[in-house]
């Protein structure tokens, strides 16, 4: 019996209409828009194209929408000067720096830039702290915090149930652990991050209720792995060549899907899902920034 697809669209549309629907009531009771900078380095075109998805959604949900483009060869004092400024421009709640950055930039130090209160994608190191601490006050990472509504929103019951995280990195695999295992609502779980070095790892992936697969190798998480009836949340994103198509590439994910669909109670294809939970949670911070920002 196939398992059951888990709407990652749909579930983006729910939490992008509440957006929407309270950024039109600041606007109508503070006239307050929420205010988003998007900061892209270079030409990458999987950046360039993920960087106007954005502006288009602010534009639907009715934010304001600053893009930064600056040429590849932007020095990091450069990068950093902007990002400066755009922490010091009131009409500005929330600021993202695109990734992947050009070589001669430092990564850890442009995030460490961003004033943390508008740093709406999660990676400041105070914002990390603060979801250690369970501080409701700090911004999740937007891909995490997506995966935890994709579970809220589809019945998966997280209070209690024994969670692998398969991936360890700062962007996804660490939040996603922080967030499930936090003493409050909707979380409450048995988390065990594990990754490509832990041993007996199919035991481990067999142990779990979830799993939430970030490993960044395609089609790694295999059939038997998987318990049956497990919830499987595949976060990866990969491009194998294909030459049966006209892009001469497909989209994969982390998991093996159609064997592991097979096996599974509930899991997320691959693409679909993840890009547009990311935007909605990165509208939503924005959103929670700007009221933060004003008390509200």
């Amino acid at each position: 019996m196939a398992a059951e697809l888990i709407d990652g669209k749909a579930i983006a549309e729910q939490i992008n209409a509440e957006t929407a629907a309270e950024v039109a009531r600041l606007k109508a009771e503070h006239q307050l828009t929420p205010g988003l900078a998007v900061v892209l380095v270079g030409d990458n075109p999987a950046s360039q194209a993920y960087v106007a998805s954005k502006d288009k959604m602010c534009t639907r949900l009715g934010l304001h929408s600053k893009r930064v483009n600056l040429p590849a060869g932007t020095s990091q004092g450069e990068l950093l000067g902007i990002i400066n400024d755009l922490n010091f421009q009131r009409t500005i709640h929330g600021i993202l720096v695109q990734s992947p950055l050009p070589n001669q930039i430092d990564e850890a130090q442009v995030f460490a830039a961003i004033d943390p209160s508008k740093d709406v994608d999660g990676f400041h190191p105070l914002n990390v702290g603060k979801l250690a601490l369970g501080d409701p006050t700090g911004f999740a990472p937007c891909t995490p915090a997506g995966v935890h509504e994709l579970l809220i929103r589809s019945g998966v019951a997280v209070e209690g149930a024994n969670v692998v995280v398969l991936g360890r990195s700062r962007i996804v695999g660490r939040p996603v652990s922080l967030i499930l295992s936090q003493k409050a609502k909707n979380a409450n779980a048995t988390v065990t991050v594990a990754h490509s070095r832990s041993r007996n790892l199919t035991a481990i992936c067999r142990s779990a209720d979830i799993l939430v697969v970030a490993i960044g190798v395609a089609r790694f998480l295999k059939a038997e792995m998987v318990r049956p009836g497990a919830v499987v949340i595949d976060v990866g994103i990969n491009r194998v060549e294909d030459s049966t198509v006209a892009k001469g590439y497909r989209l994969v994910g982390d998991v093996d899907f159609e064997p592991v669909a097979a096996m599974a109670g509930k899991i997320t294809p691959v693409p679909g899902v993840v890009g547009p939970m990311t935007i909605a949670l990165l509208m939503r911070n924005t959103l929670k920034a700007a009221k933060m920002r004003h008390g509200l």
